[in-house]
This record gives structure tokens, sequence and C-alpha cells, in this order.
């Protein structure tokens, strides 16, 4: 299993710098990940920078909270796109969703899909904001729309992935769309049972330590 090939190695934040955009770059190449995902404003460099590389440029939209309106996120999908990202991943409004305004979700999610034109979308639905039910619905509403993927969090709630909840994706999208777990995955272990429990794609700020966790593990298992 080629974890790193399942690995968004990511760094969002308000204070991030080119320093640390540049060593997160360096990082993909040498551990050839899926992506690199970036906020809106690094998309172009990274771009740039990676262009020798097959690791793609991910960014995020209507991030953190999903409170950008749908006309916002569509124009936000539309510039990442001319700046150079091959994937969005969106947060879909939340209160809409509670308020149960799915009309918004899905016109916001069919917003970033269009201008996306055929680049992954994957939408986040903050699991830990939701019920159960809540997380089946938004799910079903992001693959009717026509997202590629839907994501458990943005790293920046109040929890991140579970298993419980992935498994709950999994069992809704069936193979209409991927599953992406993201926020507090830190291990190899954290990644497998995600990976188990039916995601495909692993959002995480410890990509470096995943793979080499992996590595020595296979390590020890094959010593004499």
């Amino acid at each position: 299993m080629q974890v790193n090939q399942m690995i968004d190695h990511t760094k969002l934040g308000a204070s991030i710098n080119q320093e640390q955009i540049d060593k997160l770059i360096a990082e993909a190449k040498q551990f050839d990940f899926k992506s690199v995902c970036v906020n809106p404003i690094w998309v172009k460099y990274a771009k740039k920078a990676l262009s020798n590389s097959r690791v793609l440029v991910c960014t995020v939209i209507g991030f953190p909270h999903g409170t950008h309106t749908p006309l916002v996120k569509a124009y936000e999908a539309e510039q990442a796109v001319l700046d150079g990202a091959d994937e969005l991943d969106m947060v879909i409004n939340v209160f809409a969703l509670k308020s149960k305004d799915y009309q918004t979700i899905s016109k916001e999610i069919k917003g970033v899909v269009d201008q996306g034109k055929g680049r992954t979308v994957k939408v986040i639905i903050e699991t830990c904001y939701l019920t159960p039910e809540e997380i089946v619905k938004a799910s079903q509403l992001a693959v009717d729309a026509g997202a590629h993927f839907v994501k458990t969090s943005t790293g920046f709630g109040t929890y991140g992935a579970r298993v419980e909840d992935v498994k709950l994706m999994k069992q809704t999208v069936g193979n209409r769309a991927e599953i992406k777990a993201s926020g507090g995955v830190r291990t190899y272990q954290d990644a497998l049972k995600m990976i188990e429990a039916g995601a495909t794609r692993i959002g995480t700020s410890n990509g470096v330590d995943i793979v080499n966790q992996k590595e020595n593990e296979h390590d020890t298992n094959t010593s004499y």
C-alpha cells in the first residue's frame, strides 16, 4: 500500500511563511506525496515550485468556517484554478445544513464544481459539528452536486477525523465518491485506521512522520 500517495501534505494557517511552504514542497517532492494543500495565496507559488514533479497543488475554499456565500466560494474556486490549483477542498455552510437549507448547500457545491472545470473537488462537512443523520445528509448532498470526495474536517473544529464518521460517510456514498480523513491524523496507525474505515486520502501536516513510521514498521516486521 502506497500510503505516501494517499497523503495531502498540509500547511494551513494565518501566519504561514514562505520558508514553511518551501519546506512543505521539498518534503512533498522527497516523499512523493499526492499533493500539497496550501492557502489560496500560495497556490501560484507552489504550482511553479512543483512544475517538475507529479505532486499536485490543493487549496481550500471558504476556509475554515464555510461561511462565505455561494457566489464568493465559486469565485474563489475560479481564481484558484487560474492560479494553477489541481484540487479544491471547500467547506460547506454548516448553519445552512443544520437549518435544512439544502438548496444553499447544493448551490455552493455545484458552483465550486462548475468553476473547478473538472478538477477534483473535496467537500469538507466538518463532522465535529454534525449528528450522524447530518453527516449522511451532507455526504449525499456532496455527491449529488458532483463532488469527487467528502472530507471529514478542516482541522480547525472541535475535533478532527474519527473512524466511525469515516465509516458512515463511506457507507453513505459507496462508490459514488471517495473519502478524505483530515484532522488529528498524526501517526501511521492513525492513517491505517482511517484507510481501513474507507478513506482513500489523508489530510495531515505529519506526512513525513507517517511515512517514516510505516517504513520502520516494515523494517521491524522483515528483520531476522
